[in-house]
């Protein structure tokens, strides 16, 4: 157990994007920029909230992109197990800090941060699956997408940019955790190609 600890690099990387993930949430919640729109004339009001769920799953990759397959091969415990109880509790971690900074500075935004982890995360687990190498790609691909063609006009996101989609709006948490459960069976029950 020590050893995929160790090997998950639980302390030297994903305890460290917990704190950095809760820190930027408490401390940019209500701060946003505006980007140039590439499909409407306006511009798009994007809450730097998009961009710090990169954190989480970002480091969430380069973990399980540790592993030593000829030595988990041959473990006598289940590391992809092990790996899926890592991945909830880290998502449960950053959705807990999202929600209570939401709740206590009454910024629906950071609540959203939250919420975009578990999105994300499933995301790159199920690329994971496909490609390795596109476990941290494809996160960052879906928020960039989403700041510049995720507006149909100016504060209305499109049906598919979940992230963008308001904290309240329930069917939008049921939808991520759903990309989040597929991305935790991906992960556990498909060996990558």
């Amino acid at each position: 157990m020590t050893l995929w600890c160790k090997a998950r690099r639980v302390q030297a990387a994903l305890a460290p994007a917990l704190v950095a993930f809760a820190v930027l949430v408490v401390a940019a919640h209500d701060q946003y920029v505006q980007l140039p729109s590439l499909l409407t004339a306006g511009g798009n009001r994007v809450f730097l909230m998009q961009l710090v769920p990169l954190v989480v799953t970002s480091a969430l990759a380069y973990s399980l992109s540790q592993a030593v397959a000829e030595i988990e091969a041959v473990a006598r415990r289940n590391v992809r197990r092990l790996d899926a109880v890592l991945i909830t509790a880290v998502v449960a971690a950053a959705l807990a800090a999202g929600l209570l900074t939401g709740e206590t500075s009454g910024s629906p935004e950071a609540s959203m941060a939250g919420r975009n982890v578990l999105f994300l995360t499933g995301l790159m687990l199920v690329a994971r699956v496909v490609n390795e190498q596109a476990a941290t790609a494809v996160p960052v691909g879906w928020v960039l997408a989403v700041m510049f063609v995720g507006y149909r006009d100016f504060n209305r996101p499109w049906p598919w940019a979940v992230t963008l989609h308001r904290p309240d709006h329930l069917p939008t948490y049921g939808f991520c955790l759903a990309v989040f459960t597929a991305g935790l069976i991906a992960h556990t029950r498909f060996r990558r190609l």
